[in-house]
């Protein structure tokens, strides 16, 4: 008779223990069926054989953890004590294959509801993570070539490995333990991983064939599904200090990133350039990766470059530094200097990338230029020129500041990388800590420099003091009146005393000079006319300045002079320039042109609304016009109190001094006896005054508020037609609805705020109309300054038309603006 095999003496003594443990007699039975389905686990080999154990591992262990997890509510569990239970039952988790005890806790988790016998298999499980066992289970499939299994077997420990955490929390909610939350499991599930590579590096170094297949599909997987910041942040410094001096590591590393899918490499790659502490490191764990695989070249020189922009400075050091460290990955820094060249000098990019990514194209392009080579740099200067002078143009042109002073920081870093020895751009603007960072970028840091976040970048440049910082305080000091006038009397210089008069000088005591004010060499004029001959003819820098200071002044004082001169006036002042740098000089000769204007607005008005449109202008020019009109508008449509009207201060004198009895003008009599009520009344509180009646107030002694003409009114339109007179013909030096967009955008937007003022005015509907046929058809302009300036108008449109015009002379634009407004 033959022997029985293993298979069947396995199969037998299994079903033998299953219908034991089903019902148990005792527990010395109970015991020896735990034991002998143990036995089968023994790596030792001396109560089973080999090819008993490896059958069993085979082709009932799962089958037997099935059983066991699905019986835990069964009378013979409370036959055990809690040492036996662990030591007996729990064990059979802990000592077979651990894929398939990770499975099968796993599921009965899912299946489980809240129980006794639920705590049981999570404290198996949770022994299962802290004792090692994912270290046995990824280093098992470390071990020689991959095993001959199932893709679905594979993807479902994948799958289980890297979900565990959400697996957990959906079946315990608020019940879940801390060793199953993600900021426990995923460092856990690195360190792990690393040890696994460790032992692939040993056994490397022994002889025996390993593979990282599984470890970089597990790597990847984890990543894509958003845990590659817990992941890498403990698996990346390891791998940085391991992969210094040794070449095996680094070999491993390769291998391991080369075998992530190309599904999950941009995950990946993401997440290592981010976590790494410099280029060196992402070099030495890399490798050139970049060069074999294609996705990894598209995200590494496209995407994270040019489509995405969230990403700090030091990630792009790490990034375009490990391009340039390797002949073979050259080309490719060569490659994506060529592209942000393209994109930085592209004018669709500046009207429409958002200030962020143009911000952050700027960086990477100032990272690429300092980092090349003298001979590189020689064979790119053309295109570099090219790029320089084009940026700066699309950069210039446009209406944000911002986006100015970018173009300007760049034009001079590429130029003084371009020519170090010789001539170098050079603009005036304010610098701050952007600035001063985006100049340090051209230069490279040394290479035993560690890039940091927490270290700033601009400290590796020191700040150059330049034309800007005066730029700063002299625009300052425009914008700010003028509060004495300026010395030109020189100080007499001290002489040299000696020690002995030094002292007697101290006892001395100081003079109160706080309220001493400088003498100026020139008078100030006294008459209109002279202050206009001095301003249009002198070449005194001091009596310019003390005829600029006195111009609005006299313009306000001679209401019947300014209506001779007013446009020789306003001729001479919006030609104006400051030769000798006036202190407050715009700010001055904007309130003189203000004065004028209101002074005599009509021929003054038409001037200026001719000239904005007239040859030989500059832009900055047609902008004053632009400002002189609207704040004279905003003084016109003011309630001013004029001759008839005293001053507020002066009518509450007035109204509350008795009148002489005598006099032409006698009180009333109903102020009279109220003044007698009030004088013979107690109060202990006093309500508010009622609203004023007929030019007088019964309950107050405040003085009653008038109604005062609206000087605005009658001369709006002489305002606001001739600015929509010749916008569409463009001229040599000034196109509106071609490259000149600030000016456009200004125009829309002092268009809207005289819409604004002129609200009851009889020309208001007209005015309406008017300014909705003209921005209507620049609503969906590329510059944004346009468009704001478009929904300021079409709502002052709205506001200032009178609702009873609205319908009736709006009724198609009403239509269309509500499609517009709701983005139809």
């Amino acid at each position: 008779m033959e022997t029985p095999g293993p298979e069947l003496e396995v199969r037998l003594t299994v079903r033998q223990c299953v219908g034991a443990l089903s019902s148990p007699r005792d527990a010395s039975e109970l015991t020896q069926s735990l034991r002998t389905l143990g036995s089968y686990l023994d790596e030792t080999g001396e109560r089973c054989p080999a090819s008993e154990r490896q059958e069993f591992a085979r082709g009932h262990y799962t089958r037997v953890l099935q059983f066991l997890v699905s019986n835990l509510q069964v009378d013979w569990q409370q036959l055990l004590s809690p040492t036996q239970h662990a030591e007996l039952w729990g064990s059979l988790f802990l000592r077979g294959p651990p894929d398939q005890a990770l499975l099968v806790l796993l599921d009965c988790v899912s299946s489980s509801r809240p129980s006794s016998g639920l705590d049981r298999v999570l404290d198996v499980l949770e022994r299962f993570l802290q004792g090692g066992r994912l270290n046995v289970l990824l280093w098992e499939r470390c071990q020689g070539p991959p095993p001959p299994e199932s893709p679905q077997l594979r993807e479902a420990i994948l799958g289980r490995l890297v979900s565990l955490p959400d697996i957990m929390a959906n079946c315990l909610q608020h019940q879940n333990r801390t060793a199953f939350l993600p900021p426990s499991y995923y460092p856990l599930l690195a360190r792990e991983m690393s040890t696994a590579l460790e032992k692939t590096c040993q056994a490397l170094r022994g002889g025996q064939d390993c593979s990282v297949t599984f470890l970089a599909q597990l790597l990847g997987k984890a990543c894509v599904q958003g845990h590659s910041e817990r992941l890498l942040t403990e698996l990346v410094p390891r791998l940085s200090s391991l992969t210094r001096a040794d070449m095996v590591w680094q070999r491993v590393c390769w291998r391991l990133l080369e075998s992530v899918p190309d599904r999950w490499m941009e995950a990946v790659v993401t997440g290592l350039v981010q976590a790494v502490d410099g280029p060196g490191a992402l070099s030495r764990i890399l490798g050139n990766v970049v060069v074999k695989n294609k996705k990894t070249q598209f995200v590494l020189t496209h995407k994270l470059l040019l489509l995405q922009y969230k990403y700090k400075t030091p990630v792009l050091r790490s990034l375009l530094g490990y391009l340039s460290q390797d002949t073979e990955r050259r080309p490719l820094l060569i490659q994506v200097l060529r592209a942000l060249c393209e994109a930085w000098s592209g004018g669709s990019a500046v009207r429409h990338a958002p200030l962020e990514q143009q911000l952050y194209l700027s960086r990477a392009l100032l990272l690429s230029v300092g980092l090349l080579s003298d001979p590189e740099l020689l064979g790119l200067r053309a295109e570099l020129l090219q790029c320089m002078l084009g940026g700066m143009q699309c950069h210039l042109d446009s209406s944000v500041e911002r986006v100015r002073r970018l173009g300007m920081v760049v034009g001079e870093s590429l130029s003084t990388r371009l020519d170090p020895e010789g001539s170098r751009l050079q603009f005036q603007y304010e610098q701050d800590a952007e600035t001063r960072e985006l100049r340090s970028l051209v230069f490279p840091p040394p290479a035993n420099q560690p890039v940091s976040e927490d270290t700033p970048h601009d400290r590796a440049a020191s700040p150059q003091s330049g034309p800007g910082t005066d730029l700063k305080g002299r625009e300052k000091t425009d914008l700010e009146p003028v509060a004495r006038l300026t010395s030109k009397v020189p100080r007499p210089i001290a002489d040299q005393r000696s020690d002995s008069e030094l002292d007697s000088d101290d006892e001395l005591p100081p003079y109160d000079m706080s309220a001493d004010q400088e003498l100026s060499g020139a008078p100030p004029p006294r008459y209109l006319r002279d202050c206009l001959e001095a301003l249009a003819t002198s070449e005194d820098p001091g009596k310019m300045e003390v005829s600029l200071q006195a111009a609005e002044g006299l313009i306000r004082r001679n209401a019947g002079t300014v209506a001779e001169v007013s446009v020789q006036l306003v001729k001479v002042l919006l030609h104006l320039e400051d030769r000798y740098t006036t202190p407050g000089f715009l700010w001055l000769r904007q309130r003189s042109m203000v004065a004028v204007t209101v002074s005599d607005p009509l021929p003054v008005t038409e001037f200026l609304t001719s000239e904005f449109f007239a040859l030989n202008y500059s832009l900055r020019q047609r902008l004053d016009i632009l400002e002189v009109l609207a704040l004279s508008a905003q003084e016109l449509s003011e309630p001013t109190p004029g001759k008839d009207r005293p001053s507020p201060r002066i009518q509450s004198i007035a109204t509350t001094a008795p009148l002489d009895p005598c006099g032409s003008s006698p009180l009333h009599w109903r102020r009279v006896v109220e003044q007698r009520i009030e004088s013979k009344t107690r109060r202990f509180g006093k309500a508010r005054p009622s609203p004023p009646q007929l030019g007088y107030n019964s309950h107050s002694t405040r003085p009653a508020v008038s109604a005062a003409p609206n000087r605005f009114a009658p001369v709006a339109g002489h305002f606001f037609f001739p600015l929509l007179r010749n916008y569409d013909r463009p001229l040599n030096t000034f196109d509106l609805l071609g490259s000149d967009h600030l000016v456009l955008g200004r125009l829309i937007h002092t268009l809207g705020l005289l819409m604004h003022l002129a609200v009851n005015a009889p020309v208001a509907t007209q005015m309406g109309r008017a300014l909705l046929d003209f921005v209507w058809a620049v609503r969906y302009h590329v510059d944004p300054v346009v468009r704001q300036g478009v929904l300021f108008s079409v709502c002052a449109v709205f506001l200032s038309m009178p609702s009873r015009h609205l319908l009736s002379e709006l009724s198609d634009h009403l239509l269309e603006t509500r499609a517009w407004l709701g983005g139809e």
